[in-house]
């Protein structure tokens, strides 16, 4: 699928994506969950790494190897400023196994998934499934809704969005081979007027090998 146009609105966005969505503490919560399930130095995927705030920074000071993948060059650039430890590829999700980036031994994929199409969320999983080594970690992050491919306007942009009601999220990430150890719900109101407010879904997920 083509997402060109996905990926030249967050180029344009840029660092606006941090001003508007400013507070992450349950983003910072699960990500210190993902960086505890492992020992220092695993090398860990930040799927969707958007800015690399918070996550490839977190994920950095606990002391582990981030590779980050994006399709927008220009959240890429910010992200590389603000985590230079890290390593960040400009990769569609449809094409990580053919970038032999992984394997990996845990990942992370904060609000990534929501850009895809529903008909391409399973694969997605599936494919983290094939990358991540053992039973390792999967920290997962989606809005709560009941669309698919939608349009909504985004920050002076338009992007298209997909999601699933959390018994049905639960639903595919078990159908792709993950084990969900622990969830939370929380109601999200960005700083910017633009973007309504959501409700985030956190999972936090193990591979069954």
């Amino acid at each position: 699928m083509d997402r060109t146009g996905q990926a030249e609105a967050f180029d344009s966005i840029g660092d606006r994506y941090d001003e508007a969505f400013p507070h992450k503490d349950a983003q910072v919560v699960s990500g210190s969950w993902l960086a505890e399930q492992l020992p220092a130095g695993s090398r860990l995927l930040d799927l969707g790494c958007g800015t690399g705030l918070p996550t490839a920074r977190q994920l950095v000071d606990a002391g582990h190897e981030v590779i980050g993948v994006d399709l927008s060059e220009g959240m890429l650039k910010l992200c590389r400023e603000h985590v230079p430890e890290a390593s960040f590829h400009r990769v569609d999700i449809a094409d990580m196994e053919a970038s032999d980036l992984g394997p990996f031994d845990g990942a992370a994929a904060y609000f990534s998934l929501l850009m895809l199409p529903r008909s391409e969320i399973p694969h997605a999983l599936a494919m983290l499934h094939r990358q991540i080594r053992g039973g390792g970690p999967l920290a997962l992050g989606m809005v709560e809704a009941d669309v698919n491919d939608f349009a909504i306007p985004f920050l002076g942009n338009t992007i298209r969005v997909s999601g699933h009601l959390r018994d049905d999220l639960r639903r595919i990430v078990d159908e792709a081979g993950f084990d969900v150890v622990d969830e939370e719900a929380v109601s999200y109101a960005p700083a910017s007027t633009d973007v309504p407010p959501e409700i985030q879904l956190f999972l936090h997920c193990r591979r069954r090998p």
